[in-house]
């Protein structure tokens, strides 16, 4: 009974994926989103394309992958790849306001894969899936803006929009982020975050609910007009440094989830 056979093969492959990824979380972790314009095809196809791209690095975890030559071609056929799509009008319930009509409204646009596929690309590009667990991670970072210097934390006001950007930036590679209170950062200040040994940050984490500690300081440079940011992270016995410079902190705060997660997943230096 071929119907029977293939249903006991993709039952057996969903179990294969490992008990630490969740069966609610394998949908999650095969499926890309970016913003297009409208619902045309050429749109679409560009729409493709980059859910490709951040499909493999959030499989994978490593960013790396994106800048590889033989991505050129996957491009090319990235909607052969596809197993469903969907879109959502982001002004869903706006009424149309111009004489431009629905078609050029932006849209979310998620694309669905089968695991063996992006599995099967991953093996191309020579990498494999990231199905462990993904640890949650507490941020101790610096902030110094001209006279304006702070630790971020989770329980004051300042900072709060620093801190959505970092659970946005955490988030299409399945991660959390948290921040530690205040209190918590007794002995420890802006000066000594730099020079502070990854061990204590990291018990300092898991009083903060996570299960890492990422540290590191964004300075803004008038020079480079945006902002200077370094992360380190300790993993398997190493300790990891990256840097970003002249971003904005979305961009800053990319990098280290980014960073975080091709250490994480065991894809070595960012």
């Amino acid at each position: 009974m071929p119907g029977i056979s293939r249903f006991v093969v993709g039952l057996v492959a969903l179990l294969c994926l490992g008990a630490s990824v969740r069966a609610a979380t394998v949908a999650e972790l095969y499926q890309a989103q970016t913003i297009v314009t409208g619902t045309g095809d050429v749109n679409r196809q560009i729409g493709f394309k980059d859910c490709l791209d951040k499909v493999l690095v959030k499989v994978s975890g490593d960013q790396r992958l994106t800048q590889k030559p033989e991505m050129l071609a996957l491009r090319d056929k990235a909607a052969d790849f596809v197993k469903s799509f969907r879109y959502h009008d982001r002004f869903a319930g706006i009424p149309i306001h111009d004489e431009q009509g629905t078609h050029d409204r932006p849209h979310d646009l998620t694309c669905l894969y089968k695991p063996a596929v992006v599995d099967k690309l991953l093996a191309q590009l020579g990498r494999r899936p990231w199905l462990d667990e993904r640890p949650p991670i507490a941020v101790f970072m610096t902030v110094a803006q001209g006279a304006r210097h702070f630790v971020l934390t989770q329980d004051e006001e300042r900072g709060k929009a620093m801190r959505e950007s970092f659970a946005n930036a955490a988030d299409p590679l399945l991660m959390r982020v948290t921040f530690p209170k205040a209190n918590q950062l007794a002995g420890l200040d802006e000066e000594g975050f730099s020079g502070t040994d990854m061990a204590r940050l990291d018990k300092l984490a898991k009083k903060a609910g996570a299960a890492r500690a990422l540290a590191g300081s964004i300075v803004w440079s008038d020079k480079e007009l945006g902002w200077i940011a370094d992360w380190r992270l300790a993993d398997r016995g190493r300790s990891y440094r990256w840097e970003a410079s002249g971003v904005s902190f979305d961009e800053a705060f990319r990098v280290a989830m980014k960073g975080a997660a091709q250490i994480l997943s065991g894809n070595g230096q960012p």
